[in-house]
């Protein structure tokens, strides 16, 4: 079995009918009644809520977009594909399944993966395949990439689940420290959306990698051990 550690970026819809949408659904505070006060507020707080829901897409394949994503197999050093517009992410995710079919390539037949990351059975896997069938592009062989996704199965080892169970939550940069090992610097992914809307995707793409680096750090540290 293959190890691919991974690690993905998102940001929020882009398009401005969905927050045109989006603010129709802006409501005012129950407790006001009166007209006038109900257009006051809509015109002082309409367009900052509008911000809020849409912000939140990020965490939604429904709606956000994936722009990076980074991952490693085996002892690789970590790589990348960023997205400079939300058109290329059809792409991507192609290219990113054709790199891991060739990567789970043994002679004339596939290999199983083992999925590694922080969260990944709550968020990384879960929306790269809801991406893949919104944008109509093909998955990798069940054997490669599983559909049931679980942080206990054999395919999927989730870093944040090893650590803290099903039923609580430790951040990546935290474990990390907690294991004496360098956690995220002065750039982390609430920045990413701004920093893709400024046309910084190196910027984006070098995080990602070195989320992916240290992910697997956390993973030879369970490893060392016999996890």
């Amino acid at each position: 079995m293959i190890d691919i550690f991974i690690d993905i970026e998102t940001i929020p819809n882009q398009s401005p009918e969905y927050r045109a949408m989006v603010r129709e659904t802006i409501k005012p505070p129950a407790n006001l009644k009166k007209q006038e006060s109900i257009d006051a507020w809509f015109a002082e707080n309409a367009d900052a809520a509008t911000d809020e829901a849409v912000a939140k897409t990020s965490f939604d394949p429904a709606a956000g977009h994936i722009v990076c994503i980074g991952w490693a197999v085996g002892d690789e050093r970590p790589r990348s594909l960023s997205n400079k517009t939300v058109k290329c992410e059809a792409e991507n995710l192609k290219d990113f399944f054709r790199e891991i079919n060739h990567a789970c390539q043994s002679g004339l037949a596939l290999v199983g993966a083992q999925w590694i990351g922080h969260y990944i059975s709550g968020f990384d896997l879960r929306f790269l395949i809801n991406r893949a069938i919104i944008l109509g592009v093909q998955l990798p062989s069940k054997l490669v990439l599983p559909r049931d996704i679980k942080p206990w199965g054999g395919q999927v080892f989730d870093t944040m689940t090893a650590w803290a169970g099903n039923k609580d939550k430790i951040s990546q940069d935290r474990l990390a420290k907690a294991l004496g090992l360098a956690g995220k610097g002065e750039f982390d992914g609430s920045m990413v959306a701004e920093a893709w809307a400024n046309g910084e995707h190196e910027k984006i793409a070098a995080y990602c990698r070195d989320d992916v680096e240290t992910v697997r750090a956390i993973y030879r540290r369970f490893e060392a051990v016999g996890y």
